[in-house]
């Protein structure tokens, strides 16, 4: 979530007042805390004001979080979706950081991902 607000906040402002913001890309960050109950009303009404949805976590997305946001709005308001975290593989030992950085989990991969998912 932390560089989630992060990324928000320089795609915010990457437009700039030189160009009137319209470079900018806004996006509303929520903090998903827990799956069970999942919280319907805030993801259905970002859904609806935002119109695409990036969901991240840092294990495999098989199951997790992305899923069960992808099934509350199959039923309740379909939209474009990207589920994104660990794709179905297994994976290797190593420090926190070094494991972010190889599955494109860290600030830089996410950050890319957001970019080319909200510019199509």
């Amino acid at each position: 979530v932390y560089w989630l607000l992060q990324i928000a906040e320089e795609l915010s402002a990457k437009g700039g007042s030189a160009s009137g913001g319209k470079d900018s890309i806004e996006i509303e960050v929520i903090n998903l805390h827990t799956i069970k109950p999942i919280d319907e009303k805030t993801i259905v009404k970002s859904a609806k004001k935002t119109g695409k949805v990036f969901t991240v976590e840092d294990h495999n997305i098989i199951g997790g979080m992305g899923s069960a946001v992808a099934e509350l709005l199959g039923e309740n308001h379909p939209v474009p979706i990207k589920i994104y975290g660990v794709m179905d593989q297994f994976t290797e030992s190593g420090s926190v950081k070094d494991l972010w950085e190889k599955y494109k989990l860290d600030k830089d991969g996410i950050k890319k991902t957001i970019i080319k998912f909200l510019s199509k």
